[in-house]
């Protein structure tokens, strides 16, 4: 077998490389790992990096000398990035999608893919709650983008060119503090922040609820939509449901005390902070799981 795994030198991509690497998931022979640099690659004899940017349609030349039967298509522009810079977020985030699925059609196999939505198709203001029947209505070109490629994930999985599904994921956290482009940063320095004793600003008030997912929460949704039929699906997977405050406070029984300072920017708060509950229904009866408390949440995201 041969996996192709795009945005692979990322946070999420990297975290589902190693459980790769480890044994999760079907047994492979090639790794093809695909991104625009890699600050380290793993010393696996299967693993084949492609080093180029995804909006390069010559880039899959080399990602797919080999047909692949396994592709999970992470790489995109995060969301403020996106938003600042409209023509980069369109030539990766659609024109690199778009350019993916063609390479595959080519192929003479159809290959199983798992695309890396997000919940920024559903805009703001959210309902009075998201589930399965829940229309998309994204309010940034972000999420246009994604609900775009979820759209063409369905029609070539229509056609037959490939075998794919869609997962709607959340913010996933804990992300190391570096710049990342993401307007949700703050969800992943809070925790950071509590580990290591030191203060943190929020954009948020302490009352505002956020959809909760770890990195190995989100890995294990990849790995186990991988593992189901496609058919052009869209999968909602659950997520916890926390306040700021309920956050903080478990951090604070897990790390000890630290200063956190509520600076709410009303736009932030309306985007991230003002989530409604989130019925999962689909994915939980196909055996889709979320973190199951705060406290695995803390654990699986820092330690």
């Amino acid at each position: 077998m041969h996996i192709l795994v795009t945005g692979a030198g990322g946070f999420v991509g990297a975290a589902l490389v190693r459980h790769l690497l480890a044994g999760a998931g079907p047994a492979f022979a090639r790794l093809t790992l695909v991104d625009r640099q890699f600050s380290a690659l793993p010393d696996d004899p299967r693993v084949t990096p492609v080093t180029g940017d995804i909006a390069d349609a010559g880039i899959w030349a080399d990602a797919l000398a080999l047909p692949a039967d396994l592709v999970f298509h992470l790489a995109s522009v995060p969301g403020g990035l996106a938003e600042r810079d409209f023509d980069l977020g369109m030539a990766a985030n659609l024109g690199g999608t778009q350019g993916l699925l063609d390479a595959l059609r080519r192929q003479n196999r159809p290959a199983r893919l798992v695309f890396a939505s997000s919940v920024a198709v559903y805009g703001d203001p959210l309902p009075d709650q998201v589930d399965d029947a829940t229309p998309a209505r994204p309010g940034l070109s972000y999420g246009m983008q994604k609900l775009v490629g979820e759209l063409l994930v369905t029609d070539y999985s229509r056609r037959g060119f490939i075998d794919g599904s869609s997962l709607r994921l959340p913010g996933i956290v804990a992300r190391p503090p570096a710049p990342s482009g993401l307007i949700s940063a703050f969800m992943s320095e809070v925790m950071w922040a509590a580990r290591d004793h030191r203060p943190v600003r929020l954009p948020v008030s302490e009352q505002g609820v956020c959809w909760w997912m770890s990195v190995s929460a989100a890995v294990d949704a990849l790995l186990h939509a991988a593992s189901l039929p496609g058919q052009g699906r869209v999968w909602l997977p659950p997520v916890l449901r926390l306040t700021l405050g309920e956050l903080v406070s478990a951090l604070t029984d897990r790390f000890g005390a630290f200063d956190v300072t509520y600076a709410p920017d009303p736009a932030v708060e309306a985007k991230f902070a003002s989530q409604p509950p989130l019925i999962a229904t689909a994915a939980r009866a196909a055996g889709f799981r979320d973190d199951g408390d705060v406290a695995g949440l803390i654990k699986a995201a820092v330690g």
